[in-house]
């Protein structure tokens, strides 16, 4: 029996190439392959998201109040966009200088007293055994120690590895809407889901009638929780640095509040929640999640992704004490010079030395192939399967292994029972999880290789967006997904082109690793397989389908309906270009539903077939089905 197509009907995010919709960040990974008036677009709308100008009717202004054309725009700031994208040094904070404390004792000799002066009201509640405190005047005590004492001073450290892909400089998120102390990772959940969700060109209240509340699916997480200051990094930390904690810490930390903020700031939703998390493969988790539940009929429409703020001092430490992440120093040493190239800091399949921490937002709208029908949605691609696979015993938890054989493979087989085995070898490539350590770039292409030969694909193309955006955990499958679906639009596969050479080690018998742009307009690229491997065992892969290979599939399946939808379309397609063109101007007009009135439970109407819920327009509806009923 047919079962409905996940089709991608919005997507949206922010990573350190820009804005995800309409292709903003794929554009400036490709920027100088595009033509003249295509590069004047990204780097005009990167001016303005940067805050280097604002858009006045027409024309521009600079932040000295001067009137500015697009073409001047361009030619005044696009240094300066191209210098605030992509990988590069850390400017949240300064990287050489990390505030922190160094543990000292004092070991007294037989006799000897330590003797210092403070404010009484700095005393600690319960002063050790061995001080004796006199009063002084101005409120100062005297303190005499006798015994051994342990101290924190404070002291600056340097992190080992200084670059990361941050979003692009002068971009805040917190200052696109009342962000009420917000830890940065939940502030870029509601821009990257509000991203996604205007990118439809359907406003969503439209898309809500249309279906049950309980046919509505939120799937979404971050890998790590939200560990700055507002979340789990401050609850941890208050104590050690001598500061209270607050009531807001522990459930804003909570890695499963991107979802809850979805559904309760940007979509209102009764309806499906879920927030899986597996390593730096969780976007494919969350997607995994949300076709299955497409596929079986159970949701008509969902949203899913993840977003991850980790380019902090203590995660950054974490990841450079296990060698994963690519230190100055190391980078130095492959270049053979005393200064570090931090733009070219993530180099996959390269001669690497780690990966590069970085931070992102990714959400994708997926409907059922009917619903997109129905409402005129333009579809940007579709994902039929999800392949997730674990290692089985392991001697490193970081290790790799062979779960992504498993997973893989089984992506081409199903990618060719779909499409076809000649569509698969001449009109796919691939979008590798290349991490940019010296592990990943031998047993992931090796891998890519040896199914390739199963399948009998030679030249496949091969690129990754770690290159341009660096490594953002649990988002990091997005920020392929995403990157493929420009790649379907404007015919280029972006080169690894942080990279001089492909290493030695290697595999490329049947894989083309290209260090340019690749122009694939005489080879229309149909499926994108999106490859992700984490820690712990935690492998995914994903089958993405082109918009004209999904186009032709739904033609054939709703025949003469299928001319009524594309007459919708427009109409559609329309709404989407003119929110593209505000948020080009910096206008993103965040969803941020705080404050609105709370449905009243009072209204609540329940019987025996279902419930009737004040605000939707449809009930949630009891499946009484036995699906026992053989067993009785």
């Amino acid at each position: 029996m047919s079962q409905s197509l996940p089709v991608i009907v919005g997507f949206g995010g922010y990573n350190a190439a820009g804005r995800s919709s309409s292709h903003q960040a794929f554009r400036r990974m490709v920027l100088e392959s595009l033509s003249p008036a295509e590069q004047r677009k990204t780097i005009v709308g990167l001016a303005c998201l940067m805050g280097c100008v604002s858009q006045q009717a027409e024309d521009y202004s600079d932040n000295s109040g001067t009137s500015l054309t697009a073409e001047q725009v361009e030619t005044q700031f696009r240094d300066r966009v191209l210098d605030g994208t992509l990988v590069r040094k850390i400017e949240s904070f300064d990287p050489a200088a990390v505030p922190g404390n160094k543990k000292i004792t004092f070991d007294h000799a037989d006799g000897e007293q330590i003797i210092f002066t403070m404010l009484k009201r700095d005393l600690p509640r319960q002063c050790p055994d061995d001080w004796q405190i006199c009063d002084l005047e101005d409120g100062n005590v005297e303190v005499t120690a006798s015994a051994v004492s342990d101290y924190l001073i404070e002291s600056h450290y340097e992190l080992a590895a200084k670059a990361a892909g941050q979003l692009p400089t002068g971009f805040k998120p917190q200052d696109h809407y009342n962000s009420r102390f917000h830890p940065r990772t939940l502030q870029m959940t509601l821009l990257g889901s509000s991203d996604a969700i205007h990118s439809m060109g359907i406003d969503w209240a439209k898309v809500a009638e249309q279906v049950r509340p309980d046919e509505v699916g939120v799937y979404s997480s971050s890998a790590l929780g939200q560990m700055s200051e507002e979340g789990f990094g401050g609850l941890l930390q208050g104590r050690l640095r001598g500061v209270r904690t607050t009531a807001k810490q522990v459930p804003l930390g909570l890695n499963s509040m991107p979802a809850d903020f979805v559904n309760a700031y940007v979509l209102g939703s009764v309806g499906h929640t879920e927030a899986i998390t597996g390593a730096c493969a969780t976007f494919l988790y969350v997607l995994q999640a949300a076709v299955r539940d497409i596929r079986s009929g159970r949701r008509r429409v969902a949203i899913l992704g993840n977003a991850e703020a980790a380019v902090l001092p203590e995660i950054s430490e974490g990841f450079s004490n296990m060698s994963a992440l690519g230190s100055d120093e190391n980078l130095c040493k492959l270049d053979g010079s005393d200064t570090p190239d931090w733009r070219r800091a993530s180099r996959p399949f390269g001669h690497n030395c780690g990966f590069t921490l970085s931070e992102a937002t990714q959400y994708l709208v997926l409907m059922d192939d009917a619903l997109a029908i129905e409402l005129g949605a333009d579809i940007h691609g579709a994902v039929p399967e999800v392949f997730i696979n674990a290692d089985g015993v392991k001697k490193s938890i970081s290790a790799p292994g062979v779960g992504n054989y498993i997973s893989f493979a089984k992506a081409v087989s199903a990618a060719v029972t779909i499409v076809g085995r000649e569509t698969v070898q001449k009109h796919s490539f691939v979008h590798a999880h290349g991490s940019s350590t010296p592990a990943n770039r031998t047993t992931e292409s090796e891998l890519i290789d040896r199914v390739a030969k199963a399948f009998d694909i030679y030249d496949w193309p091969v690129t990754a967006a770690k290159a341009f955006v660096g490594h953002s955990l649990s988002t990091a499958s997005g920020d392929q997904l995403v990157s493929a679906l420009g790649t379907f639009k404007y015919d280029i596969i972006p080169g690894i082109k942080t990279i001089t050479e492909i290493a030695p080690d290697v595999h490329q018998e049947r894989a083309r690793f290209s260090l340019t742009d690749m122009d694939t307009s005489h080879r229309k690229m149909q499926v994108a397989f999106i490859n992700s491997k984490g820690f712990g065992g935690n492998n995914a892969t994903a089958v993405v389908l082109a918009p004209s290979k999904v186009e032709a599939m739904l033609a054939s399946r709703y025949g003469e309906q299928f001319e009524n939808y594309r007459a919708k379309r427009e109409t559609t397609r329309a709404a989407a270009e003119e929110y593209a063109q505000r948020a080009d101007a910096g206008q993103l007009n965040v969803i941020y539903r705080f404050g609105e009135a709370l449905i009243d439970e009072a209204q609540l109407e329940i019987s025996d077939q279902g419930l009737s819920i004040p605000g939707f327009a449809r009930d949630v509806e009891f499946n009484q089905q036995n699906p026992y009923a053989d067993m009785q």
